[in-house]
């Protein structure tokens, strides 16, 4: 793959060139010359002749370009005169990034930012369904809808009350209360996970001013306070550095280890669980990885997911843990 825009540019006015029947068919000079008009700054011979090496070859680039090269006339040129790297077909991978990528974008609509580029983004959503219904009416790839993203329509407040750093008012209605809760929130940061999203911020009136998160779906209600609070230092990266997930628990991360059985580590390995993650074992009878992070609720919940093809093998409170909920569930099954 490209490593930067610039690459990707230069692919796209190295395609324009070879396709331009108004002009004679280029050199590699004229091909020279033409992206560096283009991009306002010279490129070297070496690189276009890598780009068109690439265009040609490149697998991950999946344009696989038909140039050749006349030698007696020293000129380069499309085989297929109708070949162009804006038909290449997108793949289930693109589709699904795509089809995730501008199902978040809609919700955000009544965002300013989101809607500089609606037009934009209308566009590629249109082109994006013509080429999913053409692969669905095929039968060769079929999609779930991603889910609707409840609360979203909270994101424009919360994002300024974020930027303005005033305290916001909510009405918090946790599944295990009948009553909604109310919470005058500092807010700090929005998080997606799991098809949902989620305010960190610190509740003035719980103890110590805790940092809390509030899943959006569950705020049935907020209103402004223009309470200001003082810019706190809140880093999300270092919050959520020992987490999988939303939920970030009290005390220090420990060494997770988790025992695979061969096939399902190979899922592990393709898809890490964190970025802490590390492979002790790899062999026929396991695959054996090493985490260190807090141990959480998506913790449990990614581990029960696994089912009988996982094993905790350290902490021994883990998996205390997860026996007992496997003995739970157990019980349901008389």
């Amino acid at each position: 793959m490209p490593k930067n825009k610039d690459a990707l540019s230069r692919y796209r006015w190295l395609d324009e060139r070879l396709r331009n029947k108004r002009l004679p068919k280029p050199s590699l000079d004229d091909l020279v010359e033409f992206v560096s008009e283009k991009m306002d700054k010279t490129i070297a011979v070496r690189t276009i002749q890598k780009d068109i090496e690439d265009m040609r070859n490149d697998p991950d680039l999946n344009y696989f370009a038909p140039i050749v090269y006349n030698r007696s006339t020293r000129v380069y040129q499309y085989e297929d005169e109708n070949f162009s790297i804006g038909n290449a077909p997108i793949d289930e991978a693109d589709l699904q990034g795509l089809e995730v990528a501008i199902g978040i974008l809609e919700q955000f609509r009544s965002l300013p930012v989101i809607q500089r580029f609606e037009d934009a983004i209308l566009k590629i959503a249109a082109s994006v369904k013509m080429n999913r219904q053409d692969l669905e009416n095929r039968g060769l790839i079929k999609f779930s809808r991603g889910s609707q993203y409840k609360g979203a329509e909270l994101i424009p407040d919360i994002v300024d009350a974020i930027k303005n750093l005033e305290v916001i008012r909510i009405a918090y209605q946790t599944f295990d209360r009948t009553e909604p809760k109310e919470h005058w929130v500092e807010p700090y940061h929005l998080r997606e996970y799991n098809h949902r999203f989620y305010l960190i911020g610190k509740s003035q009136k719980s103890r110590g001013g805790t940092v809390l998160t509030f899943a959006l779906d569950r705020i049935v209600n907020h209103w402004p306070t223009n309470d200001k609070f003082d810019a706190k230092n809140f880093d999300d990266a270092d919050y959520f550095k020992n987490a999988i997930g939303i939920t970030v628990a009290e005390g220090d991360p420990e060494e997770i280890i988790l025992s695979y059985t061969p096939l399902q580590g190979k899922y592990v390995k393709t898809q890490p669980l964190h970025a802490s993650q590390e492979i002790i074992t790899d062999n026929e009878e396991e695959c054996r990885v090493r985490l260190r992070i807090v141990v959480n609720h998506e913790l449990v919940m990614l581990i029960l997911s696994s089912g009988g093809r996982v094993k905790v093998v350290q902490p021994q409170h883990l998996a205390d843990r997860i026996k007992q909920e496997a003995a739970d569930m157990l019980k349901r099954y008389p």
